[in-house]
């Protein structure tokens, strides 16, 4: 299970995806994560919306194996429901 997150630096909801991403990869064998930083990358929110399918507003976007999750909120919720997190 491969998971990408597109985020930015000083942002909360970035930091604390990837927070739980490097929790997933200390407790999971076949979790591995990799943070993109879109300043960093010079990605433009019309690049993320592409990439994400439909327009964006926010930071965290998060995919795992290629499939939008969402933001911070939803990759939580999802790893609770289906990654064994808490």
């Amino acid at each position: 299970m491969f998971t990408v997150i597109f985020g930015r630096p000083a942002c909360p909801y970035c930091v604390r995806a990837k927070e739980i991403a490097e929790q997933l990869t200390e407790k999971r064998d076949d979790f591995n994560f990799r943070y993109v930083d879109i300043h960093a990358e010079g990605i433009s929110q019309a690049d993320l919306e592409k990439t994400v399918g439909k327009p964006v507003q926010t930071v965290p976007q998060i995919f795992i194996d290629q499939k939008h999750i969402g933001g911070c909120d939803e990759f939580e919720a999802y790893a609770k429901a289906n990654l064994d997190l808490y």
